[in-house]
């Protein structure tokens, strides 16, 4: 009770700060109203969300998701209103100090100074406002595909220009809309890929999460198969169980529901796909993760039945197990397949300029391809969406990449 109590006292400061700022940008009672009712419309549902309306323990469901994501949205605005406005009250306080000090008569005080800046503050301030709601209406079904070009050297001829669908994060307990799932589930097929890989988090905590959506997600289509790995969403390990029991058999439902969808699920297993007598090698590695994440990824047992010269793909959902695991190990991993960090689903892309999300400061790679030692690994940005409902700058994903033969010299 006392952190709500504390974190309310908060967040009604801040408003009242940056009420100021409104009251200096406009003279209309109604505006300085509708922003007060507005402020107080969305503190009210995300309490309400988190405390009387929430019967779901530590389940992020779909309300309370929206309230935490109107929540940040009005948050961000304030905060840097009050950046601007916070650093004037210092200048006019030093100012002030001044003036008292060595008794000057020159004037530090600018009468427009307050105005502009508060025009200023609110108009920048607006900027990443109208972006996380965008992002929350569109930007969170505004899939992307993404298509590289990968050579190797001993990459068997026969698989020359063979390609690959990959998805990951698909989190289908956030899902609330069917008929943008329809076309990405459209999307994909379209991609017309050798074979489909799904890199992890199929559901947010619960196997029945993925019911209304199994009968669509089993119409994707690869003429090699679909394979699958689990994410550490999918272990149910973020919830409050009855019994170990119960936690248990929701993992087995979901494992017998990702085959029901004609998924392959590799549970630190080997496969070969085959074309025109030649092979290459796909391993399936369960959720190994950094930082507290689950570890259940046995990357020796995983390769057990594979040669050491054979041509490697790799589907693992945390990128952190690639830099701390398979880069160095004795086998040569061609190519490495994760998703796992969303891109945070929030930052700022434009190709072949820049590419930045907060989320690089906790993950080396955390979105698109990288090259390490003579191996690659694509971080899938992810399918779906998680937390905040939306997504800013950093886009769903749908992955095709094409193997190629490198041309002799």
């Amino acid at each position: 009770m006392l952190r709500w109590i504390i974190f309310i006292a908060i967040y009604l400061a801040l408003g009242l700060y940056t009420l100021q700022a409104l009251k200096t940008v406009s003279r209309y009672p109604w505006v300085y109203y509708a922003f007060i009712l507005l402020s107080l419309l969305v503190l009210g549902n995300f309490v309400y969300q988190f405390t009387v309306g929430d019967d779901t323990g530590r389940v992020l469901n779909r309300p309370k998701s929206y309230a935490f994501g109107l929540l940040l949205t009005m948050l961000t605005f304030k905060l840097i209103t009050i950046l601007f406005l916070f650093s004037e009250d210092i200048f006019r306080m030093m100012s002030g100090g001044y003036q008292k000090l060595f008794g000057t008569a020159k004037e530090f005080t600018f009468p427009e100074r307050r105005r502009f800046l508060s025009i200023l503050a609110m108009g920048i301030a607006a900027v990443p406002f109208s972006a996380l709601l965008y992002g929350m209406y569109k930007g969170k079904y505004n899939f992307k595909v993404l298509k590289y070009n990968l050579e190797f050297d001993d990459l068997p001829e026969a698989f020359h220009n063979y390609q690959i669908t990959q998805i990951s994060d698909v989190h289908s307990g956030s899902f609330d809309d069917r008929k943008k799932i329809e076309y990405a589930i459209d999307l994909i097929n379209r991609q017309k890929s050798d074979v489909l890989l799904f890199t992890g988090d199929m559901v947010n905590n619960k196997a029945d999460e993925m019911h209304p959506w199994t009968e669509l997600f089993s119409t994707l289509e690869a003429k090699d198969g679909k394979f699958s790995v689990l994410g550490n969403h999918d272990y149910g390990d973020y919830i409050d169980w009855a019994t170990p029991e119960e936690k248990m058999k929701n993992l087995e439902d979901l494992k017998i529901l990702q085959r029901n969808i004609g998924f392959d699920l590799l549970l630190n297993e080997s496969r070969y796909l085959e074309k025109d007598g030649a092979k290459i090698a796909l391993i399936g590695v369960e959720n190994w993760g950094r930082g507290g994440f689950k570890k259940a990824g046995d990357l020796n047992m995983a390769k057990s039945n594979i040669a050491k010269d054979d041509f490697k793909i790799l589907m693992s959902h945390d990128p952190s197990h690639w830099e701390d695991k398979v880069i160095h190990d004795d086998y040569h991993y061609h190519l490495t397949l994760s998703g796992h960090t969303h891109g945070m689903q929030f930052g700022i892309e434009i190709p072949g300029w820049v590419k930045w999300s907060p989320v690089k400061w906790r993950y080396k790679y955390w979105a698109g391809v990288y090259e390490e030692l003579g191996q690659y690994i694509n971080v899938n940005r992810g399918f779906g969406f998680l937390g905040y409902p939306g997504r800013v700058g950093i886009w769903p994903e749908i992955t095709v990449i094409t193997l190629k033969k490198k041309p002799m010299v």
